[in-house]
């Protein structure tokens, strides 16, 4: 075990028995698990940066929105809700095409690999 780590577990022993983490929203149950690999390795980094400063890019608040829209066409009885939300989808999907390209993010290899993965984990 490395000084660092003997260091902070001496921390972290010494606030337990300080109380000091008693009041912890987590006191007594388990860290959410911060899964990110879905996310390709060389990105992991930066997605935490964002995800813990409260920013989520555009990019990926577009995404969640195509994929609620398609889960509304999917579960929509009434054919005028359902044009109304492929239309809604449409505009989303080429906002996002739009602002990928912008980025250059719609060429780049990883982007694609990442693309592929999350279609995969949405369809299983």
């Amino acid at each position: 075990m490395s000084m660092f780590s003997r260091l902070a577990e001496q921390k972290i022993e010494e606030a337990i028995r300080n109380g000091e983490l008693d009041q912890s929203p987590y006191a007594g149950k388990s860290l959410p698990i911060d899964d990110l690999s879905h996310i390709p390795e060389d990105l992991r980094m930066s997605y935490r940066l964002l995800k813990n400063s409260g920013y989520i890019p555009e990019e990926i608040v577009l995404h969640k929105e195509c994929v609620r829209l398609v889960d509304l066409i999917h579960a929509c009885g009434n054919d005028g809700e359902k044009e109304q939300h492929l239309e809604q989808l449409n505009e989303k999907r080429l906002r996002l095409q739009l602002l990928l390209e912008q980025r250059g993010l719609g060429s780049s290899g990883v982007f694609e690999q990442y693309e592929l993965q999350i279609k995969k984990q949405l369809t299983e």
